[in-house]
């Protein structure tokens, strides 16, 4: 028998709202009624109003910027449902903050993204769900079950709309090869790459483009656009050597420090994210935002009922609301 009950808790932290309301109406309930708030000192105060023994509860918090005060927000929302007897916990971080340090790439710097799966275990996570995490094998940093979900079906769905001719996918840098071969395939689209040398944290020097980018349409795929640069440079160069039009794919809108002028100021004809980040707030032309409350809906639904997250991999477009599912 189950540890945990038939009812299902949906709780979400203050990093995005809204994105908690669209997935709570997909499955057909209401987000939980808690309270989480500030003392006057800025220390988090946090009130859950209903009785959650025994719920199969999920916690959804992308650790997004301000990452730190989102952070241990979500830490104190997975020990209040741990103390109030909770049957399992998922947290939901549909953005997975600090995945870019997942190992000492010089002396003397920690492990960021091992630190926070260690404080999400220890915590009170019974599991995690999280969408196009920067560096997949950070799932092995954990020992409680991870389910990686990709915005690739919520993506492709948008990009199919848009009836690219002749279309190219470009990833920016040799590190996205994989997941701009997952785009290329289902588009029956030919694959180029950008070859980048990072200067700092912020810049990037394009050296040159392996591919024939000449004439056709170019969708650029990335996981996250942070500061923007390395997104902006790669559509520059492909305008540069011939490129008809650019097209930008992405998962996660950090868009810090300089992103939105770069991106305002850049050759970009169309911007596609996803709402995993709530929206930054600054006016960006062309940017569409497509959402993955249906994904996580469902994948919620899956983990509840014991079946296949993986089934939603591969599904060209966003599955279909649970409510109608639920009948």
């Amino acid at each position: 028998m189950s540890a945990f009950s038939d009812k299902i808790i949906i709780i979400s932290g203050n990093a995005h709202p809204q994105l908690g309301q669209e997935v709570a109406r997909e499955i057909g309930l209401p987000l939980a009624d808690a309270s989480v708030g500030r003392f006057p000192d800025g220390e988090v105060d946090i009130k859950v109003n209903e009785d959650l023994r025994g719920a199969d509860c999920f916690v959804i918090q992308p650790t997004c910027p301000p990452v730190n005060d989102n952070w241990i927000e979500l830490l104190l929302l997975l020990d209040t449902l741990r103390r109030s007897s909770a049957g399992r916990i998922t947290a939901v971080m549909p953005y997975y903050g600090y995945a870019r340090k997942d190992r000492k790439d010089e002396g003397r710097v920690p492990i960021s993204a091992k630190v926070l799966a260690n404080t999400l275990v220890h915590g009170g996570a019974d599991r995690v769900l999280t969408v196009d995490m920067h560096a997949a094998q950070i799932q092995g940093f954990f020992d409680i079950p991870v389910d990686h979900l990709y915005a690739k079906p919520v993506l492709l769905g948008a990009l199919r709309e848009l009836d690219i001719d002749n279309p190219l996918i470009v990833s920016p840098d040799v590190g996205g090869i994989k997941m701009a071969r997952g785009y290329a395939k289902p588009l029956g689209a030919d694959l180029a790459i950008v070859d980048k040398r990072r200067l700092s944290g912020s810049e990037i020097a394009v050296e040159h483009i392996i591919g024939d980018v000449a004439g056709r349409n170019i969708i650029i795929v990335d996981d996250m656009i942070s500061t923007a640069g390395s997104i902006t440079e790669a559509a520059r160069i492909c305008k540069d050597t011939g490129a008809l039009s650019v097209v930008i794919a992405v998962s996660h809108a950090v868009f810090c420090g300089p992103a939105v002028a770069r991106l305002n100021d850049s050759c970009i004809d169309r911007i596609l994210v996803t709402d995993t980040i709530p929206e930054c707030g600054e006016r960006i032309e062309n940017l569409e935002v497509v959402s993955v409350a249906g994904l996580l809906a469902n994948a919620i639904y899956n983990i509840h009922t014991s079946k296949s997250v993986s089934s939603l991999f591969e599904s060209d477009l966003s599955p279909a609301p649970l409510a109608e599912r639920r009948g």
